[in-house]
């Protein structure tokens, strides 16, 4: 287990990670999310004593990071996928690792063929796409067969099969009891992997809870109506007490309702309607609606949806 208590870091006049605390439990597949800046590299950096805390700390099992003894076999990490001796080989690089921490030489092949990378074994890792150096680097996480594991955007340079079985990869990791903590700025994918979720923004903690509960929570369904007689599908959904925003598409978004009772008051009326489709609540949605406020760079097209003048 990963547990955070007052977690803080400063850089001049910066507050970087402000006083955060929060646990992440073995057993399933902790997504850890906030927009640009909010911290989380520098809270992942002090995890794993590469950065020091101002105040609070951050403990693995019970114990700091750099109290662990051979630390590979009890937390497993990727941060950066290209930070290996770009003249070593992808074996050589893991032999050098699993001396370090004494680990039986068996583990390199393993983890080689594990990843997918035993062909590539030979090649320098100077030469790796990022994708291959992604694998090179989960290899690493892996080489101690550690109960804790923390990946930073393990999916970037990643092709289609190779963010499947990323995915696949960290779920059977939690199915078998060990702690899972994973950054990512892909909602999609985190949508299919994470069971929890730790937001935090500008350094503070905004949610720690459930997938199912943060989307509910943070995120609306709705039903979408695309019609050419908008005004008078407006003034029959108002008159039965439904409420009904008009987007800026044109289209009409309607809640508390559903696409077949908004299809019956339709034909009732005479209305001609070209679409009637439920839009589901989505991790995206949730995540957008919760951080507009905590949002440290954005585009000028964004400013005004994150203000919530258009926060649909």
């Amino acid at each position: 287990m990963i547990e955070l208590r007052e977690l803080t870091k400063r850089y001049g006049e910066t507050v970087a990670v402000d006083g955060l605390s929060f646990s992440v439990r073995p057993g399933r597949v902790t997504g850890f999310l906030g927009p640009n800046g909010a911290g989380k590299s520098t809270t992942l950096r002090m995890i794993l004593g590469l950065d020091r805390p101002d105040g609070g700390e951050a403990r693995i099992d019970g114990d700091a990071y750099p109290r662990l003894g051979y630390p590979l076999r009890r937390v497993g990490a990727l941060l950066e996928a290209k930070a290996v001796h770009g003249g070593r080989t992808a074996r050589n690089h893991l032999r050098w690792l699993a001396q370090t921490n004494r680990l039986p030489a068996r583990r390199v092949d393993e983890v080689l063929d594990e990843v997918g990378l035993t062909g590539a074994a030979r090649r320098r890792a100077g030469g790796f796409s990022l994708g291959m150096a992604q694998r090179l680097g989960i290899a690493a996480a892996m080489l101690g067969d550690p109960p804790v594991l923390l990946f930073d955007e393990p999916v970037n340079g990643l092709d289609p099969e190779g963010i499947v079985w990323i995915r696949e990869l960290m779920r059977r990791l939690a199915r078998e009891g060990r702690t899972v903590l994973v950054s990512s700025h892909l909602m999609s994918e985190m949508a299919l992997t994470a069971d929890h979720l730790v937001v935090i923004g500008r350094g503070r903690l905004l949610a720690d809870t459930g997938m199912t509960d943060f989307v509910a929570r943070h995120s609306r369904s709705f039903v979408r109506v695309r019609t050419p007689q908008a005004e008078a599908m407006l003034d029959v959904l108002a008159r039965q007490g439904v409420e009904v925003v008009a987007a800026t598409d044109g289209t009409l978004e309607a809640q508390n309702t559903s696409a077949a009772a908004v299809g019956d008051l339709a034909a009732r009326h005479g209305l001609t309607v070209h679409e009637v489709s439920t839009q589901s609540a989505s991790l995206e949605q949730a995540f957008m609606r919760l951080t507009a406020q905590a949002v440290e760079y954005r585009g000028a097209g964004a400013a005004v949806r994150a203000s919530g003048e258009d926060d649909r």
